[in-house]
């Protein structure tokens, strides 16, 4: 079957659920990862021909795509900082907010230091495996309560990358961030130098403005909290930070955009010294950044 076929088919069967120019992206996309070809490739080649294997599959994973199932669980991979990590329906799919909240946290560490950093609700572990790449220097370790999640975290694969800088991989434990931090196997108090999160913070009310891709397949328990206490996880992870952070100590969280001041006054309530809130890329409140 030749490309440029299955491209017209892809995008047919996939708007029926998605705008045509989202469905097409999608669809190019999909290719890159399945098949390796380029966006460009039936252009450049109008002849290019799709083993019989290869196409059956490709369209198998466009009928999963029309069904609201995300392109990243399709494809088993998502960009996140410049790397591919593995995903799978047992976490979040990272998004391009928590990239800058990877930053943010990147930024705010002393040049030439070697810090200790933890990732709370760490997921796929994107935050935890960009921290321990992009300072080799730190030492990283990271908590979910997922066992699902856990196994994904640590079965990313940067062999090459941790060779080639020195650094080391992140540290994963299973822990419950609800749960006092001295039951998790941590280390004990005052050892972190920064303490990074992007815990759950949607809504249950919020359902209605979500699209099937998300509500249908991510897991819930990683993105829902009650509409009758929606600061529970940031109440939990000021609690952890006060606890395990070094004086001077710096605690970066993604938020609810509602919630920024609310979510600021729960670490100032807990004794940080500050709590100021950050815009992500929208201009939309998406992180406080809080200091012991």
């Amino acid at each position: 079957m030749l490309l440029k076929e299955i491209i017209a088919s892809g995008i047919k069967t996939v708007s029926a659920s998605y705008p045509a120019q989202e469905a097409r992206e999608m669809v190019l996309a999909c290719l890159e990862r399945l098949i390796g070809t380029q966006r460009h490739t039936h252009l450049i080649y109008p002849e290019y021909d799709v083993p019989s294997d290869k196409a059956a599959a490709v369209l198998s994973a466009f009928d999963r795509m029309a069904g609201w199932e995300p392109l990243q669980y399709v494809t088993c991979a998502a960009d996140f900082y410049g790397r591919t990590f593995r995903v799978t329906p047992d976490v979040l799919i990272p998004r391009p907010e928590t990239e800058l909240l990877c930053r943010l946290a990147l930024l705010s560490l002393p040049a030439g230091s070697s810090p200790k950093i933890l990732d709370m609700c760490t997921g796929s572990g994107c935050i935890a495996w960009t921290m321990a790449l992009e300072c080799p220097e730190a030492t990283v370790h990271a908590v979910d309560l997922s066992d699902g999640a856990l196994s994904v975290a640590s079965s990313q694969d940067f062999s090459d990358e941790l060779l080639r800088t020195g650094a080391k991989a992140p540290a994963f434990f299973k822990a419950d961030v609800l749960q006092p931090p001295h039951i998790s196997g941590l280390p004990g108090p005052s050892t972190y130098d920064l303490i990074l999160s992007n815990p759950p913070y949607v809504m249950e009310s919020e359902k209605a403005l979500m699209r099937p891709n998300v509500l249908d397949h991510e897991p819930s328990m990683a993105l829902f909290v009650s509409d009758e206490d929606p600061l529970l996880f940031y109440r939990a992870v000021s609690d952890w930070a006060s606890s395990l952070l070094k004086p001077g100590g710096v605690c970066i969280v993604e938020i609810n955009e509602a919630l920024g001041p609310e979510t600021a006054e729960v670490f100032l309530a807990a004794g940080f010294r500050d709590a100021r809130i950050e815009q992500d890329l929208y201009d939309r409140p998406r992180f406080v950044i809080s200091c012991k």
